[in-house]
């Protein structure tokens, strides 16, 4: 069991959830032997089926390999993981962290500083595509930090998808993050609007889909969300409305930092904001266009669709 260069590295991993979990398997798939971690022990369970080890605490998986891998859904908790009480920060064997996180560049800055005084790199990996991009190992996977420790990891970041060396400072892949992601919230806020505005008219909302995409205006709203999750009102894209206000919230708060104009960021976090109040921030992200429906007095979907082409 290898601890260096190429596959079959052993590598811990924490945060079993809906993208955790498909991107351990992926791993041992690929041949990585795991130590896995997570609050919720049925989260386990299936990859214990597949060969993986089960840790008792986050530092119990740094006692125990070299590479420490986490997929968590909020900054806090990526902190309390990597310097809590019970943090990797107190293994014997750790020499890398790997957050494949969303978190900001702060956040991502003051635990590389924390680890650092035990002589842990932090990794900053972030990844998009969702959860079927986990499934499916087409994510894309960010990846900031020293040169050699990102080396170590390459090769195992690339069964999650296409890996981006973005730079060797803490952050740089976190900013990179923030920046996709306010593009993927603002083209949901957009084409939202777009679709019911044709919807009133009395267009179909398939068939102006289909023009969208043929044309200029094709992004990752119309060409993958409102088809598969919208039309069919299924809204089970994968992603939950809290999780993209948060990081709507931490791209709004760096541009502020660093002294960009955020106009239409704010605008956005706005948006998102609603949608969490009046839907809930537990509900998938594409349920952004049901406020915009109320306030229109229209529905997007299907039914309408079908009634639509017979006429």
């Amino acid at each position: 069991m290898g601890s260096g260069f190429g596959s079959g590295l052993d590598i811990g991993f924490i945060g079993l959830g809906k993208m955790g979990q498909p991107m351990a398997r992926r791993l041992i798939e690929a041949g990585h032997k795991l130590v896995i971690y997570d609050t919720r022990g049925d989260a386990a369970a299936p990859l214990l089926a597949l060969g993986a080890q089960l840790a008792s605490s986050p530092a119990n998986v740094a006692d125990r390999v070299e590479t420490v891998m986490a997929s968590l859904p909020e900054p806090h908790i990526v902190a309390a993981v990597a310097t809590g009480e019970s943090g990797v920060i107190h293994g014997k064997r750790i020499k890398r962290f790997v957050d494949l996180s969303t978190t900001g560049s702060r956040a991502a800055a003051d635990i590389a500083a924390a680890l650092a005084g035990k002589n842990i790199v932090q990794i900053d990996s972030p990844v998009s595509g969702g959860v079927a991009g986990a499934v499916k190992g087409t994510l894309a996977v960010m990846v900031s930090g020293p040169q050699d420790h990102v080396d170590v990891v390459k090769d195992a970041l690339g069964v999650f998808g296409a890996v981006f060396v973005i730079g060797h400072r803490p952050g740089m892949a976190q900013t990179m993050k923030l920046a996709n992601n306010f593009l993927s919230a603002t083209a949901m806020a957009a084409t939202a609007e777009a679709v019911v505005m044709g919807v009133k008219a009395g267009l179909d909302p398939a068939i102006m889909l289909d023009v969208i995409n043929a044309g200029s205006g094709r992004n990752t709203a119309s060409s993958g969300k409102f088809p598969n999750a919208v039309l069919p009102r299924t809204f089970d894209a994968g992603f939950a409305t809290a999780l993209m206000l948060k990081d709507v919230r931490l791209c709004l708060t760096e541009a502020k930092a660093a002294g960009v104009p955020t106009d239409m960021m704010s605008m956005v976090v706005s948006l998102w904001e609603r949608v969490a109040s009046e839907i809930g921030a537990d509900k998938d992200f594409t349920t952004i266009v049901q406020p915009v429906e109320r306030r229109a007095g229209v529905i997007v979907g299907k039914i309408l669709s079908k009634t639509a082409s017979k006429t």
